[in-house]
């Protein structure tokens, strides 16, 4: 059974100075996930291990790295799902948690339920030897320079996000999908939120069928960019929809991805689907994201063109 890798680092308005980093993280996360899922490990043991290697980078907003809110916290949100099954765990707005996605799976494997927040989401990773880190673990000096500047009045580094105009600003989302030997297909996503959002605030990463979906009989899909319109439109979802309905990767998500013209909407997908086909699509200036399959080896890009790392 053939198999298929997929990853991104956000799709937004990556500064010129920021594309190289973003490539590379990229790689860093793409090769190794690859040659685990060749090896014949699962595809929900390798969307976890890629995005775990984006949370720890601090080039992505997501983990170490991530945006402080209006009350000066990281508040982080993953989800993960698998297609078999239809299972998947979800964690929104919790604290002092190196690798959301990890307590993401742990809530898909230890509980009954798909989403828990904030601090029973803190409870149950203690209960289950998740040990916790300090808030000033996941800060870096880029973000909190851009919190005191949010503060001063920049209100550009919150307005024009997705705009065409590069800014000093980061954003963006993590994710994975894959499909492994077996036929099984899955999905992660993970996001330290916007710029400046209110405390609480809970995007489309924590969202099953918004950020994340996974299904075996089509394919597996994460989302990135804009929350609110993702969320309306149910994005993942839209792209998994049009995969279950016979349309490739790449335009499945296309098609999702129009679905976003309703709401004005700027996002980008990753998809794979359970012939082992992947593909990203975007409609933002930029998205960091690399594929891997049998038929078309590594591919990496931020910018329209991809290129062999």
């Amino acid at each position: 059974m053939p198999c298929a890798l997929a990853v991104h680092g956000g799709a937004w308005n990556v500064p010129d100075g920021d594309v190289d980093p973003h490539r590379e993280g990229i790689i860093e996360a793409l090769k190794p996930a690859w040659d685990l899922l060749r090896s014949g490990s699962s595809a929900l043991e390798v969307v976890e291990r890629a995005v775990c290697t984006l949370e720890d980078n601090p080039t992505f907003n997501a983990g170490h790295g991530a945006h402080l809110n209006q009350a000066r916290e990281v508040q982080l949100d993953a989800s993960i799902m698998e297609g078999e099954k239809l299972e998947a765990g979800a964690v929104a707005a919790v604290q002092r948690v190196r690798h959301p996605v990890s307590l993401a799976r742990m809530v898909l494997e230890l509980s009954p339920h798909v989403l828990m927040v904030g601090d029973g989401a803190h409870h149950f990773a203690s209960e289950h030897g998740m040990k916790l880190c300090r808030q000033r673990d996941l800060l870096i000096g880029r973000e909190l320079d851009r919190y005191l500047r949010v503060r001063d009045g920049e209100d550009d580094l919150v307005i024009r996000e997705f705009d065409k105009d590069p800014l000093d600003i980061h954003f963006g989302t993590v994710g994975a999908v894959a499909c492994d030997s077996n036929g099984h297909v899955a999905a992660a996503t993970s996001t330290g939120g916007t710029q400046d959002k209110l405390p609480g605030r809970v995007g489309d990463s924590a969202v099953i069928g918004a950020g994340t979906y996974a299904d075996d009989r089509s394919g597996a899909v994460s989302s990135t960019g804009w929350g609110e319109g993702i969320l309306r439109m149910t994005l993942a979802k839209a792209g998994i929809d049009r995969m279950a309905g016979g349309l490739s990767p790449g335009r499945a998500g296309q098609a999702a991805i129009r679905t976003l013209n309703r709401v004005q909407g700027k996002a980008g997908l990753i998809l794979v689907d359970c012939r082992g086909h992947a593909s990203a699509v975007f409609n933002t200036p930029r998205m960091a994201r690399g594929i891997a399959t049998l038929d078309r080896g590594l591919l990496v890009g931020v910018d329209r063109g991809m290129t062999r790392p």
